[in-house]
């Protein structure tokens, strides 16, 4: 009978000395099973680096220091498709009248505001997926009014995020104001 490693009984104790292409081989594969494993949940610090990056978004946006606010706010959104849109009372879903209503408080409240500045109150981010996620905050935006009084305007935003076309955009949003 023949035994698996040799001739008969006899087993060679030959030593095996590995290629270099072998060892590296093995090196690499044992480091990638040390690697997170695909689907697996991002790290607390990815996803403060998300928050931070969502809530960066809107800031710039509402940047009130600097020309062009309406085009900013506007470009939060995708130029194409569906955006389901609550705000005031109102819903809709067309990109068109989104960029309305905001040239509407642009022209009606945003380019009479002096000295405004976006305030973020508590936020919350919860990643969806890998290209979504989901914003809920409370704002504020104290200026001075043309009345020259200090106003304050506020409210809770809560946002739908999708990852398209290198950049996250909102695809569908619900923004509040409290009571009078």
């Amino acid at each position: 009978m023949r035994h698996p490693l040799g001739q008969g009984n006899q087993v060679s104790t030959a030593r095996v000395r590995p290629s270099r292409s072998l060892i590296c081989l093995l090196l690499v594969a044992s480091l990638a099973s040390c690697a997170a494993p695909e689907g697996a949940p991002p790290s607390a610090e990815a996803d403060r680096a998300l928050a931070d990056t969502l809530k960066g978004l809107i800031a710039a946006a509402y940047d009130f220091s600097t020309p062009g606010v309406a085009e900013r706010m506007g470009a939060l959104y995708p130029d194409t498709g569906r955006i389901v849109f609550a705000s005031g009372g109102q819903v809709g879903t067309s990109p068109d009248s989104l960029r309305a209503g905001i040239a509407d408080f642009w022209r009606n409240a945003g380019q009479n505001m002096r000295d405004a500045k976006w305030v973020w109150g508590d936020v919350y981010v919860e990643r969806l997926n890998p290209t979504a996620a989901l914003l809920a905050g409370s704002w504020s935006i104290p200026h001075i009014a043309p009345t020259g009084n200090p106003h304050t305007i506020r409210g809770a935003w809560t946002a739908l995020f999708r990852f398209r076309e290198g950049r996250w955009m909102i695809v569908s949003e619900h923004l509040s104001s409290p009571p009078d």
